[in-house]
């Protein structure tokens, strides 16, 4: 996997708050990002707290009586705690307190004092209502970053807990893997797991294609391996995820099958209110169900007959040959709403390929992902690929407009 690792922090740490933890990485490897979840472990600030407890401040949001504990004469008490949103913190205020979200980020970035008034009327509009906020602190300032304004129901499962479980769970079951990326967002954790003990060949899907990142082709080793993408968010974004995904040994490419994924919801009962410390118990219970979905993905992803009958189901689709490249991948990205620069990469990877069927469609849609920078754009990208292949068939076939 690639080394070209990036680390990056909040535009929330230049200002004013604690040093910085970082909140998302790129292409990292298994221990930077089990170092980097660590991290963030240990800076985690959560609390539930009532509407009233909580004010927008110069674009920030203080959670009254959250910060740290203050001995003066008049006593002890504690004191604010102030937090500036992130971008996936201020689509939750957004969406929890009804204010369209892009009206919200253009009050940010052009009006800040308007963003607070936005926020504070709808806090005062129901005093009572109760939030979870999420947020990473440092030191002893009682500043930090805001990720997440959350229902009071949500029960975190956290991203290191759930990636050393899985992981334990691949080991006991005697599976040998590798770990493709490993990548964190402000919103999701996406770890890519590969066992190359399981594989299968793909004559049909990989004849005529060159991969554009070694020149390798796919007529010399049709190679397939087995495996899966385990996904999860801290903050609300989406479920807990283990999605089977084959990946194309020449190249890296992924074909994600989204529609055999196993996943869970984050929601339970109300949480109490006050700073939450979340309990080995309640940890337990939410670890044992990643167990049980980490044993159902190995029993069914990584094996043989199961790898080559979705090689069968993709390769019904691959052959069609694709005769005007620009209009159909055009017609791709608008149905499936990719950037404009994913689409001329898309196209660019299409014609290095080689192969111009759906098949190739498939193939240029997964390599361009691999290339892009943001991390929830690359694998949203990706997990469309069979979905783009299956759009190019049929555009190139007269079955749509």
């Amino acid at each position: 996997m690639s080394q070209n690792i990036e680390h990056n922090t909040s535009r929330a740490d230049n200002e004013g708050g604690p040093g910085p933890v970082a909140l998302t990485t790129r292409n990292a490897d298994l221990s930077d990002m089990v170092e980097l979840l660590r991290t963030q472990q240990a800076a985690k600030s959560d609390h539930v707290v009532a509407a009233s407890a909580l004010q927008a401040r110069a674009g920030r949001v203080v959670v009254r009586g959250a910060g740290p504990v203050k001995l003066s004469m008049d006593g002890v008490t504690s004191g604010d705690l102030s937090l500036a949103p992130t971008r996936t913190a201020d689509n939750g205020i957004a969406d929890k307190l009804g204010i369209p979200t892009a009206y919200l980020r253009r009050t940010r970035e052009h009006n800040v004092e308007l963003y607070d008034d936005n926020v504070n009327g709808w806090l005062t509009h129901d005093p009572n209502r109760r939030f979870l906020v999420r947020g990473l602190t440092a030191g002893e300032g009682g500043q930090g970053v805001m990720r997440a304004l959350l229902s009071d129901r949500y029960r975190p499962i956290e991203n290191l807990d759930v990636l050393m479980t899985a992981l334990e769970g691949v080991h006991a079951a005697g599976h040998p893997v590798d770990i493709v990326s490993a990548d964190l967002s402000e919103s999701r954790m996406y770890v890519k797991i590969r066992s190359t003990a399981v594989s299968a060949m793909a004559p049909a899907l990989l004849a005529g294609y060159t991969s554009p990142f070694s020149g390798a082709r796919g007529a010399d080793n049709p190679t397939v391996f087995a495996g899966f993408v385990l996904t999860n968010s801290e903050t609300g974004q989406g479920k807990f995820r283990l999605i089977p995904q084959l990946t194309v040994q020449i190249c890296n490419n992924g074909m994600t099958l989204t529609r055999h994924a196993i996943d869970e919801v984050h929601v339970g009962g109300r949480l109490a209110a006050g700073q939450i410390n979340w309990s080995s118990d309640t940890q337990a219970a939410s670890l044992q169900l990643v167990t049980k979905m980490t044993r159902d993905a190995i029993g069914s992803f990584l094996d043989e007959r199961w790898v080559a009958e979705r090689i069968a189901e993709i390769e019904a689709d691959a052959g069609i040959e694709v005769t005007r490249p620009q209009q159909t991948i055009e017609h791709v990205s608008k149905k499936l709403r990719f950037s404009i620069e994913a689409q001329n990469s898309i196209l660019s990877h299409f014609i290095d390929g080689g192969l111009r069927t759906s098949g190739g469609v498939l193939h240029a849609v997964t390599a361009a992902a691999q290339g892009i920078a943001d991390v929830d754009e690359a694998y949203e990208v990706e997990a469309r690929g069979i979905e783009a292949m299956r759009l190019s068939a049929a555009f190139t076939t007269g079955r749509v407009a």
